[in-house]
């Protein structure tokens, strides 16, 4: 009787107590879990980083150029004239280490900037400013040269249908010209900041999250150490 109840004590004390089965069980859900929250560290990571990249291209190019730009108030401009002035000699890829030239119609546009009454030469982006003030837009240079002239002349003719522009202006009046549109306006510049954006966000949000995680597992297993 003495035999049988030790048996049937030391039967449920073994029961009470892990076994090595549940003790390696245990270690290898520890383990992957281990595995995970650094998979999903190293990824917020690898996202902020990301960000920092695109928030260093977009600095150099696009921000850099909307920032350096002087044209920057709006106004109403009212085409006075736009005709050919000239033909501009221009030149072409047709291989490798090969070039040919070509030439395109100048296209001379002059508005009157309603803000001030002034007389201005207009330009369509900043790009076609430095190429040739002298010349509203400058296509790209093509071996037929028909195709350029009709380019320019479609152009032209829109301008005259459409007398009443929206145009940027130098507000210093050191420049005698002005702009058709910017290059990167100020809606460029935040579409192309919102990607960047979100994805520092998110990496931050994920890192933050294992973070958090791992606080709440060392204070639960710290409860249960108390409780036992």
């Amino acid at each position: 009787m003495h035999l049988q109840l030790f048996f049937i004590l030391f039967q449920n004390e073994n029961l009470n107590q892990p076994t090595f089965y549940d003790i390696l069980e245990k270690r290898r859900t520890v383990t992957a879990l281990k595995a995970g929250e650094d998979r999903a560290i190293l990824l917020g990571l690898s996202m902020i980083l990301f960000s920092a990249m695109m928030y260093f291209v977009l600095g150099i190019t696009m921000v850099r150029s909307y920032s350096d730009s002087i044209w920057t108030e709006e106004s109403n401009c009212t085409v006075l004239k736009s005709n050919i002035v000239a033909e501009i000699n221009c030149s072409y890829s047709c291989g490798s280490e090969c070039r040919k030239s070509s030439r395109f119609p100048c296209l001379q546009v002059y508005v009157s900037l309603n803000f001030t009454g002034k007389v201005l030469r207009l330009s369509y982006n900043e790009e076609a400013h430095e190429a040739n003030p002298e010349c509203f837009y400058i296509p790209k240079c093509r071996k037929d040269h028909t195709l350029m002239h009709s380019i320019v002349m479609n152009i032209s003719e829109r301008l005259k249908t459409h007398q009443q522009v929206l145009c940027y202006y130098d507000p210093s009046e050191q420049q005698d010209s002005v702009l058709l549109t910017r290059l990167y306006g100020r809606g460029a510049i935040i579409s192309s900041l919102l990607w960047p954006t979100c994805t520092l966000v998110g990496g931050t949000l994920i890192i933050a999250m294992v973070k958090l995680t791992q606080y709440l597992s060392f204070l639960c297993e710290q409860i249960s150490r108390i409780k036992r």
